[in-house]
C-alpha cells in the first residue's frame, strides 16, 4: 500500500521560512511526478508546486521565486523549501503522488493527511 507522511509544519512568523518534507513509501517513487498543494480554510485546494521524475519543476505563481521543490529518490522523499513567508501562505500543505512517467498508469493517485503551516505575527 502506497503511504505518503508530510512533516514539517508548524508556526512561523512572516519573513521566516520553513521546510516541509514528504516521505513515500510503498510505491516506486521516483517514477511518478510529485506535488505539493495547499487548502486554506474555506478555499478549494490548489497546487503550489510540482516536480516530474525528470526533476522539472513548476510553481504557482504566488510562491515563484519564494518556494523550491525538491525530490531525492535515494530516500523517497519530496522537499518544499519556503523562504519569505507571508501570512497568506498559512495552509494545511499536502504531498501528491501523481501520474508516472511510463505510459502505462493505473489511474490512481495518492494523498498525505496534510500538514499544517501557520503564518502570523
Amino acid at each position: 500500500q502506497v503511504q505518503l507522511a508530510e512533516s514539517g509544519g508548524g508556526w512561523v512568523q512572516p519573513g521566516g521560512s520553513l521546510r516541509l518534507t514528504c516521505v513515500v513509501s510503498g510505491s516506486r517513487f521516483e517514477i511518478y511526478s510529485m506535488a505539493w498543494y495547499r487548502q486554506e480554510t474555506g478555499r478549494e485546494r490548489e497546487r503550489v508546486a510540482a516536480i516530474t521524475s525528470l526533476g522539472d519543476t513548476r510553481y504557482a505563481d504566488s510562491v515563484k521565486g519564494r518556494f523550491t521543490i525538491s525530490r531525492d529518490n535515494a530516500k523517497n522523499t519530496l522537499y518544499l523549501q519556503m523562504d519569505s513567508l507571508k501570512p497568506e501562505d498559512t495552509a494545511v500543505y499536502y504531498c501528491h503522488q501523481g501520474p508516472p512517467a511510463a505510459d502505462s498508469w493505473d489511474g490512481k493517485d495518492y494523498w498525505g493527511r496534510g500538514t499544517l503551516v501557520n503564518v502570523s505575527a
